[in-house]
């Protein structure tokens, strides 16, 4: 008789795992109570425009526990973001997250556009340190300026008491002097006041699993939600993944080879991938997901509904 295993119905809240990496996950039946969220950038053109909102009402019935809006570098996309977050919060009935960072903006700056959301009823932050505007390797703080993601966190939480998510790496952030510090870094964050943490995408399981185990172990007990990134031109992917740190892994190579010109196939391949990463991550008990879309909604879709994750209405008439 096969022995059946028990997971926690909470969120990564626990630090023991099981080792079922080798099982296909895709031959168990669909998860139950699977949450999901999903991560946007706000458009530049009226084509952009249309297709980000294309994407956000085909995937706004999938009810996930929140969208989020990104912010570029240096803070370029401030007034879109805003303007896109708040758009979300009219016209739909989905739960809104903006990011915000602390580069090239003062203190006021920062503190007003907050204030701003919170006075329209936007509650959740996604809070960053930020990247510096192109062509600056190192990163400096306005001199008037927040320092840090953690001084950004404590921040915010005078000004209101938003709910706060902030970035975890689970193979550490590219310029951290050592995972320990890397680690340290994200406890500082959550002991100033962030709620959760979001991961930079990966795609080996251990790899999240084994951080779970160490930020658990360094007494973070907030959920880590896994950041899921469906690769669609594995090319693009590969060169961004050598700047933040993301390995690639060998079979995951192969898995695209040969396929340049096959973008249709890419999809197939990406859809599969990661339904399997997550499935895999769910059998070890983790419940919710947080995908970058990048503003593309059908593989996101069907993903989800590999995950058992169910189109509910949702839209405002």
């Amino acid at each position: 008789m096969k022995r059946k295993t028990s997971f926690s119905s909470i969120i990564n809240t626990s630090s023991r795992y099981s080792n079922l990496t080798s099982n296909l996950a895709l031959a168990s039946p669909l998860p139950v109570g699977v949450k999901v969220s999903f991560e946007f950038f706000p458009p530049d053109t009226d084509k952009s425009n249309q297709t980000l909102w294309n994407s956000i009402l085909r995937l706004a019935p999938l009810n996930p526990s929140f969208v989020s809006i990104t912010y570029g570098a240096g803070g370029t996309t401030r007034e879109r973001t805003h303007d896109t977050v708040s758009r979300i919060h009219k016209e739909t009935k989905l739960k809104a997250a903006a990011h915000l960072t602390c580069v090239s903006a003062t203190r006021e700056e920062v503190d007003s556009v907050a204030r701003q959301y919170w006075a329209t009823g936007i509650h959740h932050i996604v809070a960053l340190r930020g990247d510096s505007p192109k062509g600056v390797y190192d990163y400096v703080s306005d001199t008037k300026g927040y320092l840090s993601a953690e001084d950004l966190v404590a921040g915010l939480k005078k000004i209101a008491n938003f709910q706060i998510s902030v970035a975890a790496y689970p193979e550490s952030h590219p310029k951290a002097s050592s995972s320990e510090a890397d680690l340290d870094n994200l406890k500082r964050k959550i002991d100033a006041g962030a709620t959760q943490a979001i991961t930079q995408y990966f795609f080996n399981v251990d790899t999240y699993l084994r951080f779970l185990n160490r930020a658990r172990t360094a007494g973070i007990t907030v959920p880590i939600i896994p950041g899921i990134l469906p690769v669609t031109n594995f090319k693009r992917v590969a060169e961004f993944s050598k700047l933040c740190g993301t390995n690639i892994p060998l079979w995951m190579k192969g898995l695209f080879a040969g396929l340049d010109d096959e973008p249709e196939t890419r999809k197939l391949i990406a859809a599969s991938l990661a339904a399997e990463q997550c499935r895999v991550l769910n059998a070890n008990g983790i419940n919710q997901f947080h995908f970058y879309t990048m503003n593309q909604a059908d593989l996101c879709f069907a993903i989800c509904h590999m995950l058992g994750v169910q189109p509910q209405p949702l839209m405002k008439a």
